[in-house]
């Protein structure tokens, strides 16, 4: 089984996501240790964000000058690759003013790519990486999951769209809300975060 392991909160040692995505991947190795694990993490290694030049190297772009972005084009063909490649993507995914990290977006971008992971037909596009599964460690300051704020939710619905249209549909999240609103409703809620990985990972169908 291979593994993708993505980290974008821009915190250190204080994020939890980066700590829960950590503990997630280690517990499916304590019951899968010939798992093969790649870690990228989209902070502290960016990805470029995408431009014309850059997304000519996937796509049709009038005007783009793909020449001057050969080496960025090594690294949307690496990143695609790298994903495709991945049975399991596991992604520490915090929000930032009601959506993800800027540096998430930017892998989300490098990833959808026509003829690799989705394609154009006559009925409208079609996802090409189906049979993946994908596990969203999300943290957010507030509580979306209910009125009155979940109108601004436009994280894990983000992602859930964004990976349906690539033909994947089996997301599972391990989730810690209200980390603003104060350390004992913080601590809480990690600590029930971090209680709901081993039923997470059970609910996988993993090899």
């Amino acid at each position: 089984m291979k593994i993708l392991h993505i980290d974008s909160s821009i915190l250190a040692e204080d994020s939890v996501t980066r700590r829960l995505s950590a503990e997630t991947v280690k517990k499916i190795k304590e019951q899968y240790p010939n798992a093969q694990v790649t870690y990228r993490d989209v902070v502290h290694q960016p990805i470029t964000h995408l431009t014309a030049d850059i997304a000519a190297g996937f796509r049709p772009v009038g005007g783009a000058d793909s020449q001057q972005a050969l080496p960025e084009h090594q690294v949307s063909r690496a990143l695609v690759d790298e994903f495709l490649a991945s049975e399991l993507i596991i992604i520490g995914a915090p929000m930032y003013n009601f959506s993800v990290s800027t540096q998430l977006k930017a892998w989300l971008d490098r990833i959808a790519q026509p003829g690799k992971t989705f394609q154009y037909t006559s009925a409208g596009p079609v996802g090409l990486a189906g049979g993946k599964q994908i596990i969203i460690v999300s943290a957010r300051g507030g509580f979306y999951l209910q009125p009155p704020f979940s109108a601004l939710e436009f994280h894990e619905k983000y992602l859930q769209g964004f990976f349906a249209f690539l033909g994947i549909k089996d997301l599972f999240y391990i989730r810690a809300e209200g980390m603003s609103k104060g350390e004992e409703v913080k601590r809480q809620h990690i600590e029930d975060a971090f209680a709901s990985v081993d039923s997470v990972i059970a609910a996988l169908s993993l090899q």
